[in-house]
């Protein structure tokens, strides 16, 4: 005798966004391997040319803990992207300081990471897409903007580094 599954009453919306989540990272992964660099290193040069920012506000940013973001930051350094350098405002404070090479590389990942979400986007018709982003955008800053408090924590997808 086998047992009957419940029915399910509304769409599952945890795969929807894992499924879709999962297959645009590793589209941003391959895309970006090709000029060298990570969707982590990425975030990080981009954030760091914004202003001046510690890696621990970097890392926030982009929801990475303190040991990926190091091995991070030391990838960048190694390749000549980025530097740790003492902060203007604080001189206990270590910056990241995106180099020329880096500056260059980041507006080229720029444009692979637009032209990923564009492709992407772009499968859908104008209205589907204004609405979808919409929607998530209305998630991010309401009902999903921060994690839920849990005593067992739940382990995010691991990336693939490139």
């Amino acid at each position: 005798m086998t047992a009957m599954s419940p029915a399910r009453t509304t769409p599952d919306l945890s795969y929807l966004l894992d499924h879709t989540s999962h297959v645009l990272r590793t589209r941003m992964s391959a895309a970006l391997a090709e000029i060298g660099l990570t969707a982590r290193m990425h975030c990080v040069l981009v954030h760091a040319l914004q202003e001046e920012r510690t890696q621990i506000q970097l890392a926030e940013i982009g929801d990475m803990d303190k040991t990926t973001m190091v091995v991070t930051v030391d990838a960048l350094e190694k390749a000549g992207l980025a530097e740790r350098r003492p902060s203007s405002q604080d001189r206990r404070a270590r910056i990241i300081a995106v180099t020329e090479k880096g500056a260059r590389i980041a507006e080229r990942s720029q444009r692979i990471v637009d032209g990923v979400h564009e492709g992407t986007l772009g499968t859908l018709p104008p209205g589907e897409r204004t609405a979808l982003l919409n929607a998530l955008n209305r998630l991010a800053e309401t009902e999903l903007a921060t994690p839920t408090e849990n005593p067992q924590p739940v382990r995010r997808a691991r990336q693939a580094q490139g």
